[in-house]
């Protein structure tokens, strides 16, 4: 189940726990923005295909950075 996290959480996870980063913007947008070490996988996309490359023994965050 998703769950919110903060900001130091995030760095946690990352740096302790080896999370992993997934953008969940177009790929046109993820090209403009992302965070480092992030990998890109479309909102519309997400699914058992495209999270296979995923280690399911790692922490996954999944972000979408949205200005609007």
């Amino acid at each position: 189940m998703p769950t919110a996290i903060s900001r130091d959480e995030v760095k946690r996870l990352l740096r302790d726990e080896q999370a992993q980063l997934v953008e969940a913007l177009p790929s046109d947008e993820y090209e403009d923005e992302h965070l480092p070490g992030a990998i890109n996988i479309p909102l519309k996309t997400l699914g058992r295909a495209t999270t296979a490359s995923l280690d399911r023994r790692r922490p996954v965050i999944v972000y979408c950075y949205d200005y609007q």
